[in-house]
């Protein structure tokens, strides 16, 4: 095994996000379970938003961080064939995240943490929950650093390469989470620190979380977009269509991305309708890198599928290896992000979402695309990595295709009655429907249904941690070889230099945050804002 791999760092990582996975998906099943009032002797509206709130944290913030962080400490040592920049301050970061995580626990498992795992007032918890966030954070921004200057090493030692994909998206992904984490970490040491210990400004608190609130979407997302452009195709038995493609959408993902958060805060006042009309643009700009994705991604499958044989308008599919975890699971998420879009466009909307906001609906949309189509491939990179890192065949392969089969359905069945239950008007974020007995009797059906889907969810999340741990103790040890990164149809002689560096994509998204963000922000201190100024506890 080549040194400079560092599949210790990645494994340490991965685990705590997988471990934390496995927690948060039990909770889940337990409030599906408490709001339709099955179970009476659980009823507890103080355990139920404690597990909504610890279910949030660890799998919105705990399993994305640590993933994301281990994936791309071994995509950045395979793919640029070096060592990582400084690998004792990647460690540093490791443990410095931990120990945030540690501390953030305390006040949720004590009942001091009841936010619902976000960052908006009037929601307040005890500030060692808000110390421990900013450590995590801090802990991502060393692997940001990591990156960064791992590809500007990598660069200079070749001069004029075209940098890997594969680490081209990762970068991307670091640097639009250096500038996305900017709000929430400016509201939690100026907002809401000094607020669990005294006074607040609503409205810049909410603005400042809206600055991070939906770009960290896309930091979940983009590990899923670069095993999609970068692993699936070879596993396939194919060629990527195109990688300008793949740069095209992380560039457009990087700059789009960030600054968009307004449309959280269509039905609050603090902002004026041109603002969030302005975020509500970029926010519908975000579907065109999907897209460009979607059809790069499947047409990349098409071609594997006929290179195997498939003939006729869409015999290829048939003929793809759907035995391979890699291929399944990209193939289930093209699925899942189809009917999750779907969903965003409506939340997106100035007008459409009216009707559905703070409803089932944004529950039933958010786990569809990110509990679905962003979690689904991080099993695959897992079971596509584990056996690289551990050096040992991967227990069951068997297991893992039913482990992906059984995800897939058990996310369908608990969220598509979300989504009808959204329509019906049933609201989010509370532990129970005491009103309207003929209201809420229509809807024991699909609450029903979700409790089945959060057994099939829980069964699958505990065949993946078996899977992943008997890997470790299996007495059959595999050649590790190197990781196989697609090529594409066309070899690139040379690529612009626009889609190889980013300096002039920063100076742009700087730009594009002073024009979306400037004046909503500036406005706090510079005008009475209803006397939120100083609200005090």
């Amino acid at each position: 095994m080549n040194d400079y791999k560092a599949p210790g760092l990645a494994l340490a990582n991965m685990w705590v996000g997988f471990i934390a996975f496995a927690a948060a998906v039990l909770l889940g099943v337990y409030q599906v379970v408490e709001r339709i009032d099955l179970v009476p002797a659980l009823k507890s509206p103080e355990l139920y938003f404690g597990s909504v709130s610890t279910h949030g944290v660890l799998m919105g913030f705990v399993l994305t961080t640590f993933l994301i962080m281990g994936y791309g400490y071994y995509t950045a040592t395979t793919s640029l064939k070096q060592p990582l920049w400084n690998k004792p301050l990647a460690w540093f970061g490791f443990y410095l995240a931990v120990i945030g995580v540690l501390m953030a626990a305390a006040p949720l498992l004590t009942g001091n943490a009841f936010v619902l795992f976000t960052f908006y007032p009037p929601l307040v918890a005890h500030p060692t929950f808000y110390i421990g966030a900013v450590l995590l954070v801090v802990g991502s921004w060393v692997w940001c650093l990591e990156m960064i200057m791992s590809t500007m090493k990598w660069k200079k030692a070749n001069p004029g390469e075209t940098i890997p994909l594969a680490m081209y998206g990762t970068t991307a992904n670091a640097i639009m989470w250096l500038f996305t984490s900017l709000g929430v970490a400016a509201e939690v040491l100026f907002q809401l620190l000094p607020w669990s210990l005294g006074l607040i400004d609503v409205g810049l608190a909410r603005t400042l979380f809206s600055w991070t609130l939906h770009a960290i979407v896309y930091f979940w997302l983009f590990p899923a977009y670069i095993a999609f452009y970068t692993l699936m195709p070879k596993q396939a038995g194919g060629k990527l269509l195109s990688d300008q493609m793949g740069r095209l959408a992380f560039i457009m993902l990087l700059v789009i991305s960030v600054p968009i958060g307004f449309h959280h805060l269509y039905m609050d006042p603090f902002q004026a309708a041109g603002w969030k009309f302005l975020h509500m643009t970029g926010t519908m700009l975000v579907a065109v890198p999907t897209l460009i994705t979607g059809f790069t991604i499947i047409a990349s499958m098409e071609i594997a599928g006929r290179l195997r044989g498939g003939k006729g308008l869409f015999g290829w599919i048939g003929k793809l290896p759907w035995n391979n975890p890699m291929v399944l699971a990209t193939g289930l998420a093209m699925l899942m992000l189809t009917f999750g879009g779907f969903g965003g466009v409506i939340n997106a909307s100035y007008s459409m979402n009216v009707m559905i906001h703070n409803t089932q609906w944004v529950t039933g949309h958010f786990h569809l695309i990110f509990g679905g189509t962003t979690v689904i491939m991080y099993f695959a990179i897992a079971y596509y990595l584990w056996p690289k890192m551990t050096g040992k065949e991967l227990h069951s392969n068997g297991m893992a295709l039913k482990q992906l089969w059984l995800w897939f359905i058990g996310m369908l069945v608990l969220t598509l009655p979300w989504h009808q239950l959204g329509l019906d008007g049933q609201p989010r974020r509370i532990s129970s429907t005491p009103y309207d007995a003929e209201l809420v009797e229509k809807w024991i059906i699909p609450e029903m249904a979700m409790i089945v889907g959060g057994v099939i969810l829980l069964i699958s999340a505990l065949m993946l941690v078996y899977n992943l741990y008997r890997t470790h103790g299996n007495q059959v040890a595999v050649a590790v070889p190197e990781v196989e990164y697609a090529e594409p149809v066309h070899s690139i002689a040379r690529m612009p230099h626009l889609m190889n560096s980013f300096g002039f994509w920063v100076g742009l998204i700087i730009v594009y945050l002073v024009a979306s963000y400037g004046y909503p922000i500036a406005q706090f201190f510079l005008m009475e804002t209803f006397g939120a100024v100083s609200w005090s506890i």
